[in-house]
This record gives structure tokens, sequence and C-alpha cells, in this order.
């Protein structure tokens, strides 16, 4: 007689920290709800499931009769809840002391809540590396899932991953689950039946267990799925199909755990799902990869030789993305002021947790780094964090250090009010300008780079043939259109105050002083100051009369192309929005302000400037297809320089709103 396959079944639900409101209430509306709601009505499917703990927060305080459900389905032991770090950092990216707090901070949330302490964690993508396995298993954590491609990378062969296998890192055990690749492409994209028939196979040729775990939000929020998946009885028709099948159990990776041996030691290599290892390699070698892959699989080898053609690992994303590794990099100094005080205030854990959260500092499917709002989410508690631990812990009003480990030194100088930091790489521009009483780092933009997605758009959108619903992954779809000067590379950072002559970009200053913002180019002395709440840039000119001057500034306003943010003229009037261009042929003063933010930027001119602002965009990718998404305001003072020793002087003061 056939023994019966064991289905682990597992649903992860994330949303990004700092993510809009009306995103979470509808990804509650079309997928968590109606999930949960369709799964208590059968009690005797058991599964796991994984809530991220911001978000987990988020649904109970706005939807506690519906979590209720979710608490009741653990109380029946029909659910597992699994753990993970409770903002979803990615573990291996954050100082181990982080990792600690951040599992033991879910780990209580969920014991709190249920009266169950969770034994299994979710590793946030799929990130595996072996340094964080004495954090899981100090905090309570048996096992584990990662991929399946984790495993053939070591030699392991499909038919052997039917259960759980054991690693250890310097004498410490974790156990690991892998998730198979092709239920994770199966789920819920093939017909139910198809799905059942597929785990039957399973259990036909002996397999203990079929192990998945995935995003619930592929269960309502991918294109076409709410529809397929609810409306079209999709999900009813998979769990009463594998309930009939005397091929199928169903168990929560608890029970299976106990039940059952390991399969032995394994040592996984550093590595993601094997989307992730396209997804972080920059051009070209991300077109070279998947071309790659492309051509193995049209040649009948990509099962066999896809384990040994590996591309990036996760932190490529940091040396990719300059933007996400100084994120990352102003995090961990951070972490390290906390961690030096005596005793750190649970209020600045909790800024420090949330600017660990891992959507912002990477980029694959979905928007990730590109989405100016999540960016600025971590940005919010970095500058809170920094602001707060000022006043506990002083710092130099000025110091060089190189933080971003690029080779070149950055000064940062900051008061009470505001914070510059200028990079020593020849621009003399501010990469960061934060205003602590904003929370807000107005730096906070992205350049843009040639993606090897974009060399799908000349190609035009694909059709899905056959049965079931696409993938994302599968379907080039287009949210906006696309002109091929939409995905031009920047050459030069987005920084403020980038300077040219002539229309010629400087990319040569000297700085004077390691601790001071001096500057030197032939024919220019540039001086960045602070003061207050106003940043003053002052440029001495000789022997420039007559030359065109021209100085950008590349403004994060949270507000982007929406209605809350607009350009505000000395007498009041408004020429646009922030998603229009303007152009002022001579004008001393223009305002930025900002519903958004709650507050405004002023900026003043010495002599009268031609003024051209622009809405600069970067094109990405998402579930819902290619889309344009507005990263800053570009904004150019241009001054013809009247003598030959002149000075030319810009200020820059930020400003709450009137409450």
């Amino acid at each position: 007689m056939t023994q019966a396959v064991t289905l682990l079944l597992g649903v992860h639900a994330h949303q990004p920290v700092g993510n809009f409101p009306e995103v979470m209430a509808d990804a509650h509306l079309r997928c968590y709800k109606p999930f949960l709601k369709t799964l208590h009505d059968y009690p005797e499917f058991r599964f796991a499931a994984h809530f991220s703990g911001w978000l987990l927060d988020w649904l109970r305080e706005r939807y506690p009769a519906d979590m209720a459900l979710l608490a009741a389905m653990v109380a029946r032991g029909q659910v597992e809840l699994f753990s993970s770090g409770d903002t979803e950092p990615v573990l291996a990216a954050i100082p181990q002391r982080d990792r600690v707090g951040q599992l033991r901070t879910l780990n209580d949330k969920l014991a709190t809540w249920t009266g169950v302490r969770p034994t299994g964690a979710w590793l946030t993508e799929r990130v595996w590396e072996s340094s964080v396995v004495p954090a899981l298993a100090e905090t309570g954590i048996a096992y584990v899932t990662v991929d399946d491609y984790h495993f053939l990378c070591t030699g392991k062969r499909a038919d052997e991953l039917d259960g759980f296998f054991s690693t250890e890192d310097d004498g410490t055990r974790l156990d690991l689950f892998p998730i198979s690749e092709a239920l994770r492409y199966r789920l819920p994209f093939s017909p139910a039946h198809e799905v059942v028939g597929y785990l039957e196979s399973l259990a036909d040729a002996g397999h203990a267990a079929a192990i998945y775990f995935d995003d619930i939000e592929k269960f309502g929020i991918w294109p076409e799925t709410f529809d397929w998946v609810y409306n079209r009885g999709w999900l009813k028709a998979l769990i009463e199909g594998v309930l009939a099948s005397p091929k199928i159990r169903t168990a929560t990776y608890a029970d299976f755990h106990a039940r059952h041996a390991t399969r032995g030691i394994v040592y996984l290599p550093t590595t993601s799902y094997s989307e992730m290892n396209e997804w972080t390699l920059p051009m070209p070698a991300a077109g070279i990869y998947a071309n790659l892959l492309a051509n193995e699989k049209a040649a009948g080898r990509g099962d066999l030789h896809r384990p040994f053609i590996r591309g990036g690992i996760w932190r490529n994303f940091l040396s990719r993305y300059p933007e996400a590794n100084w994120m990352h990099k102003r995090m961990q100094a951070l972490s390290a002021r906390l961690a030096a005080l005596p005793a750190a205030p649970p209020e600045l854990t909790a800024d420090l947790y949330r600017a660990q959260a891992n959507d912002a500092y990477w980029h694959g499917l979905f928007g990730g780094l590109y989405l100016p709002h999540l960016r600025r989410a971590v940005w919010n508690n970095i500058v809170a964090l920094e602001a707060k631990l000022d006043t506990l812990q002083p710092r130099p009003a000025a110091l060089a250090v190189d933080l971003d480990c690029d080779g070149k030194s950055e000064t940062f100088v900051h008061n009470d009010h505001l914070q510059l930091v200028v990079r020593d790489d020849g621009l003399a521009a501010a990469h960061e300008l934060s205003s602590y009483a904003l929370t807000h780092n107005f730096g906070d933009t992205l350049r843009r780079y040639h993606e090897h997605y974009h060399d799908k758009i000349g190609a035009g959108p694909t059709e899905h043939n056959g049965e079931g619903i696409a993938s994302a992954h599968d379907i080039v779809r287009f949210k906006h259109p696309i002109a091929p000067e939409d995905v031009i590379p920047d050459a030069l950072p987005r920084a403020l105050w980038l300077d040219e002559i002539d229309g010629m970009a400087l990319t040569a200053y000297v700085q004077d002083d390691p601790a001071a913002l001096r500057f030197t180019h032939p024919g220019l002395v540039k001086t960045l100051a602070l003061g207050g709440s106003t940043a003053t840039v002052t440029w001495q000119c000789s022997g420039l009369a007559g030359r065109r001057f021209t100085t950008r500034l590349n403004l994060a306003m949270p507000s982007c192309d929406g209605f809350l943010g607009r350009y505000v003229l000395a007498d009041g009037s408004i020429p646009g929005g922030f998603g229009q261009s303007i152009d002022l042929p001579a004008a001393t003063a223009l305002t930025l302000e900002d519903g958004v933010l709650g507050g405004s930027i002023h900026l003043v001119a010495s002599i009268p400037a031609e003024i051209c602002g622009r809405p600069q965009q970067t094109v990405s990718q998402s579930e819902a297809g290619f889309e344009k998404i507005m990263q800053c305001v570009e904004l150019s003072f241009t001054w013809t320089v009247p003598d030959d020793q002149s000075t030319l002087q810009l200020q820059l003061t930020t400003q709450q709103s009137p409450s």
C-alpha cells in the first residue's frame, strides 16, 4: 500500500515597514482575511504561518476579529506560527546582538498572544549564511525553512529532499527543511486538481513529505490571483482535494519534526533562492548569468547544471547600490552606538529594529529599494534614532570617516537641527542632508541604473498560454508606457549641490581640510556650512566672468508627484507641483511645500538665478509590471557669473509646517 505523503504547507505574510496603509488594508481584504476564513472552515487541514511582527501588530490592532481566527486555529492545533526577526530583517545582514534581539521580540510577542512559543523560524528571503545559526538556536528555534536549491548546491539529489537535515555552526545545531521549488511554482498557479495529482505522484514515489513555504500574497494580491483563488474556488478545491485523497496527509512542521529523525548533516553554501542570485548581480553580469541559465534550460541541461551555475549573494546588493550600502552602514554604526549605552531605552531599540527592515535594502521582482516610501521609512528611523542618541551620547560636531568602506572619507557636520554628509569623491556635493525635526533625509534618492530586465522592454508585453494563471515571474507587463530615454543610466549620483560650468560637470574638487566642508577647483572655492536649520553653500569664483555656472539639487520630497507637494514663489503663487516641470527665468527665492513631510524647504539665492525644476524618475519592475517611479525633485540654479571676482550663495532652510 502506498504510504501517504505529508504536505507541510506554510505561508509567509509580510508588508514592509512604512508601506502605505491603504495598500496594507487592501492586502488584508484580498488576501489575509479570505485565506484565514477559508482555512478556518477546514480544521483538519493543518499548516504553518508566519506573520512578520510589524504586520502582525498592525493587523491585530485594526482587524482583531479576523486575527482571532488565526489565534483560534493555533489553539486547536491547526496552525503552527513561525518566528523571524520582528521587523523582517535579513538576519545575516545585521549584528549578532540584533539578530538575537529581533528574534526574541517576535518570539515573546507570539508566546504572549497565543500561549505557544515558536520553535520554527522563517528566514527572510531565504537568505542563508551559517553565521545565523547561533542566534536562532540561542532564541529557542529548532528548525528553519530554506529553498531546495540550497541543498542542490551541495550535491544533494531532488528525490532526497523530502525531510529535514541538520547543520551546525561552532557546535550549535539547527535543523533545515528544504522548500520545494516545484511546489512554489505550482501554488497557486496550476489548477487545484493538478496540484493534488502532483502530490499523489510524490506519495506513489515513496516521498515522506512535500514541503512548501512561500508568500501568502500569492494567494490574492498577485495579478489575477484573487479571482482565481477565491472567486473561482481554487483554494477550496485544493483543500478539499487534499483532504479527500488517501495519499496525502497534512501536518505542522512541529509535528513532523517531532515524529521523524534528521536525514543527516549538511553544510549549505551562502545563498538565497535561485532568482535572487540573478537579481543581485549588476550589469552586464546579470544579463550574462540570465542568458547562461536560459541557454542551459533550452539545451535540456537546466535542472542538471543550475546548482553549479551560481550568481551573486544577497549582500551583493550593498556593493551594487551605494544608496543601499549607505543606509546599511549608517544603521550598523547606530547599532554600535546604541549597544555602547549602559542600558538601551526600548524606544531607541524599536527605532533601530525598524531601520533594519529588509525591504528597502534590495531590489528584485518587487520595487524594494526603488520605492521612495520604503527607503524613507528606514531613514525616518535612522534620523530619529541618531537624534535621540545625540542627547544621550554627544558626538563631535564634525568628523571625517570612511563609513561606507568605499575608500573615500565622508565628512559629517551636524548641529541640533541638520546634518550634512559630504563624500570626498571630487563632487563636493552632499550625499545626505538630514533634518532632525522632520526626521527626514533630503538626500535619500536613487540614481538611474541599467537593470538587466530593461532589455525586455523593447519586446513588449507577453501573454500567458495554458491552464491556470501566470506567475509574475513569467510574464512581462507594463503599468506605465516606457520610452528608451526613460532608462538611460545616470553618470553621477543624485546628490545635492552638484556643480557645472557651461554644462560640464565639475568632478575634480579637492577637499582642503578633512574635517571641514571647504573644497577647491580651478577658479572656484566652495564652502558648505550649517547654521541652525539652514545649510549655506558659497562659491567664490575667480576668472569665470560670463561663464554659466549651475548647481543641481536632487531633493527627496516625500509627496513625490502627489497632490500634497508644490512649488511656491515669493509672491505666494504656485507654478506647479513636484511632478511637473517649472522654469523661472530670474528668481532669488523658491519654497517647496510638502504635506506628507509636514514641512518645507525654502531656497534663497544671493543674486537672481534661472531656476528649473524637474521630476526625476526611474523605471523598475514589480508584480504589476514595468513602472515609472518619481525619486526626487531635480532643481537647478543657474547664474551667469557677473565678474572675475564674484561670490554666489544659496541658502536652504528647512522648517516644520504649523500644526
